[in-house]
């Protein structure tokens, strides 16, 4: 077995995962460019995932209505599909409701950024976790200000910031890698 013969998989995978990595980093510019798009399809996204839940919960009732649960199950099923049609119809509500969530998420993520901060306030690095306390509230309080003016941009601008960094990322891990498989064994 010669030394380069491992190298082969591992440079495709690379070069596949740099262009995954292009087209991560080109979604996300145009969900930066186009905030109102990428957060009209996040909405249908979630609209068709709550359908799609839905319809599990409904035949985990079906098989399951011997147990005593089935009619919870059949309720909860009900309520996905309900709001996912109902997000599908109004995609538009559907994103000013992910936005405000959105909201009571980052505040409640600042909440307890600050406890675990304080808590672990003698280790070192724990000043990052009041740091990034700081900017999850300051994000939180800047989209509820302007909550529900903020749902057409707020949420297709994160995810695409999202994309863009992981995009970036691995690509930077995928450059990384091809350069130690293309180096000489020593």
């Amino acid at each position: 077995m010669s030394a380069s013969s491992p190298a082969t998989p591992a440079t495709n995978s690379a070069g596949f995962s740099v262009a995954l990595s292009g087209l991560m980093i080109f979604a996300g510019l145009l969900a930066v460019i186009l905030p109102q798009v990428a957060g009209i399809a996040v909405s249908l996204l979630v609209a068709w995932l709550l359908i799609f839940s839905g319809i599990a919960h409904l035949a985990f009732a079906w098989h399951t209505h011997e147990h005593g649960g089935a009619i919870w199950e059949f309720l909860v099923g009900i309520l996905y599909i309900a709001i996912g049609v109902y997000i599908l119809i109004n995609p538009v509500a559907g994103l000013a409701s992910i936005t405000f969530w959105l909201a009571i998420y980052l505040f409640v993520k600042a909440v307890l950024e600050f406890a675990m901060g304080l808590k672990l306030r003698p280790r070192p690095g724990s000043g990052w976790l009041l740091f990034d306390g700081i900017v999850t509230l300051i994000l939180a309080v800047l989209i509820w200000r302007t909550w529900p003016s903020s749902s057409e941009w707020v949420v297709g601008t994160l995810v695409g910031i999202s994309m863009l960094f992981s995009g970036s990322s691995r690509l930077m891990l995928s450059l990384a890698a091809r350069g130690v498989v293309k180096a000489p064994a020593a």
